[in-house]
């Protein structure tokens, strides 16, 4: 287990610095294997360093993107996560987007789906940027859902879950496509963004204890063999 903590003193020093970081992978994977390949949280955090990133002058069209996770809705939904994403990129000419989800959401279609998108994206990912819940979940991995277990296996055979949360969220009461462990492990570097001091005592709660079934982030920070660079602000 490692991992590398940056602090910053707001969000947009955050922002700033992890868009940097992203922008340096991209490059290194366009350079070195001629493509790049990303892995990219939902959520409120993480957007506006997607469209700082996008901004940049990169050879979008040899780069793919996809989330580590999508809600079984429409695309054309307020709550996809998809159309959020691709919005957020609007500025990255050329870049191409792949969902885990199909066009009108069905769960077991999208899984199917997402499954046969992956075994066509089979290398590393340059890089892997994921969000943490204060219920220590991180993309659609959390805990007391049936199918974790099998989400979380290092063995795992497949790289893509369909997921129903225990407590599935008020504001978003809809079925998942995850990526499992396994998959999001599968990365050149690993980027955990964590805002706020409540989320601060939840990570720090994960590195002291291995606990992947209650607290599922607790199994990226203490995996063999990887870094993790923990990006906080206040």
């Amino acid at each position: 287990m490692a991992w590398i903590e940056h602090d910053y003193t707001d969000s947009e020093a955050l922002i700033d610095a992890v868009s940097a970081q992203l922008y340096d992978r991209c490059a290194a994977g366009l350079k070195q294997h001629g493509r790049a390949l990303l892995s990219l949280a939902g959520g409120r955090t993480p957007f506006p360093i997607y469209r700082r990133l996008a901004a940049s002058a990169l050879d979008w069209h040899r780069i793919v993107a996809m989330p580590g996770d999508e809600r079984c809705v429409a695309h054309t939904h307020a709550a996809s996560n998809i159309a959020a994403l691709r919005e957020a990129f609007s500025a990255a000419e050329g870049l191409r987007i792949e969902s885990l989800t199909t066009a009108d959401g069905d769960p077991q279609a999208s899984l199917a789906h997402a499954r046969t998108m992956l075994a066509a994206h089979a290398e590393a990912f340059d890089a892997v940027v994921l969000g943490m819940g204060e219920d220590a979940h991180t993309a659609s991995l959390f805990p007391g859902a049936d199918v974790l277990p099998e989400a979380m296996a290092k063995d795992a055979s497949e790289d893509a879950f369909l997921l129903v949360p225990k407590h599935l969220p008020p504001e978003a009461p809809f079925p998942r496509i995850t990526l499992g462990l396994n998959r999001l492990l599968r990365a050149r570097s690993l980027h955990l963004i964590v805002t706020g001091a409540r989320k601060r005592d939840v990570l720090r709660a994960a590195q002291t204890a291995h606990d992947p079934l209650r607290a599922p982030i607790s199994a990226l920070l203490h995996a063999s063999g990887t870094v993790v660079h923990l990006h906080w602000s206040p």
